[in-house]
């Protein structure tokens, strides 16, 4: 209970032109009103004048034409109140609009600030640099890739890479037994074939 009676109220969201508008829209309504009931007495004093007519009654019938005339000229000046407050209501209510989107426009404009203030100039032009170099650089390698491969090679590379797109196992070619540091037999084999053929000569020029 204490909490219910404890919790703050919400703050209002009418502002005081969403009151303007409320009470320019009852001004206006009360004048219609107004507007419908001479409206209505009108068409009965015409009706009562008509007969006032007929039945030879002249001079009450030109009072209540002469009261007819001058209520006619309220509803006229009415019908323009009305249409001054219907025109007051949509101007607050286009200037509401405004107002948002100014504040919108505000938001996005600080919005872009910020973004600035992160991301200056000079930053973007570093980083576009350092673009435009990696993709020199890959420029280069993709040239001397493509100078240092044969035809042969390139349709190797090309079947290859649909053979990956297709989901195909490849064959890997297979790891040597002998380290790739290790001298081969031959190698091992030619300073023993070069020490047998100069010891005769050695020998010579000992003797």
């Amino acid at each position: 209970m204490g909490n219910v009676f404890g919790r703050k109220s919400q703050p209002s969201r009418v502002t005081e032109q969403d009151k303007a508008i409320l009470q320019l829209k009852q001004q206006r309504d009360k004048l219609k009103q107004y507007q419908k009931r001479i409206y209505l007495q009108l068409q009965k004093e015409w009706l009562l004048a008509k007969q006032l007519l007929k039945d030879g009654k002249k001079e009450k019938a030109l009072l209540l034409l002469k009261k007819k005339r001058y209520q006619d000229q309220l509803l006229e000046k009415t019908e323009n109140q009305i249409s001054n407050l219907e025109h007051m209501v949509q101007d607050i209510e286009f200037m509401q609009i405004e107002m948002k989107v100014i504040e919108g426009l505000k938001v996005g404009n600080d919005c872009l600030k910020s973004m600035h203030e992160i991301m200056s100039i000079e930053d973007v032009e570093r980083i576009m640099d350092e673009t435009q170099d990696s993709i020199d650089y890959q420029k280069q390698i993709d040239e001397l890739l493509a100078g240092a491969l044969t035809q042969e090679d390139e349709d190797a590379v090309l079947a290859e890479l649909e053979a990956i797109t297709q989901g195909e196992d490849l064959a890997l070619p297979e790891v040597p037994t002998e380290p790739r540091g290790g001298v081969p037999e031959a190698a091992k084999a030619e300073p023993e074939r070069r020490e047998a053929k100069n010891k005769p000569e050695r020998e010579m020029l000992a003797a």
